[in-house]
């Protein structure tokens, strides 16, 4: 049986097409890779275990972690499994957060502060990778505790997901965006006043 022209076939491949355009525009960055060891009867045998991420540098930003017998490999297992965690973060002018935060997972804590233009990103080793992937400019961020890039990636992931942005309040409570930043700008007249 032959199919019409105008079948599901096309828009299959239309979507095929929409996803590679997604995949090209997507930058990755590896944070670190580590060879492992299992002990097998025979001796030891090795494997590396890589951790990437990935982000559009537009606000949308994920983590991966992958292990394989070849570094490669493990490359691209982890960059899989980024591209699946994608999350999108709400920036202030599209270069820095909201509002300061702090994240934790495990014994990994970070805290997270906007910054004024010009300062660029601040922060060390896994974090930078996250933000430069996601597209932050301006930063400045701390880590405290442990310095396992599993668990500063992880927390700071956990703080990116507290971020709000004014629209988001503004539509969980109820009211206009001019409401909550207008009295942002008067309480600083209302003090001097």
């Amino acid at each position: 049986m032959a199919r019409s022209p105008g079948g599901s076939g096309r828009s299959r491949d239309r979507d095929r097409g929409r996803d590679r355009d997604e995949e090209n525009e997507l930058k990755d960055k590896l944070v670190t890779i580590n060879r492992v060891a299992k002990v097998v009867k025979g001796g030891r045998r090795f494997a590396f275990a890589a951790i990437v991420v990935v982000g559009d540098q537009r606000g949308r930003v994920g983590h991966g972690a992958g292990k394989a017998r070849e570094v490669p490999e493990a490359i691209r297992k982890a960059t899989e499994a980024a591209k699946r965690a994608l999350i999108r973060v709400p920036l202030r002018d599209g270069r820095t957060l909201h509002h300061d935060v702090r994240g934790r997972f495990g014994a990994g804590k970070v805290t997270l502060r906007a910054a004024p233009a010009g300062t660029g990103i601040i922060a060390g080793g896994p974090m930078r990778a996250v933000f430069e992937t996601l597209g932050v400019k301006d930063i400045v961020a701390k880590s405290v505790g442990t310095s396992n890039p599993h668990n500063m990636i992880k927390a700071t992931f956990q703080a990116l997901q507290q971020l709000n942005s004014p629209r988001m309040v503004a539509t969980r409570r109820g009211k206009k965006v001019g409401d909550l930043l207008g009295r942002r700008d008067e309480a600083p007249a209302e003090a001097a006043a």
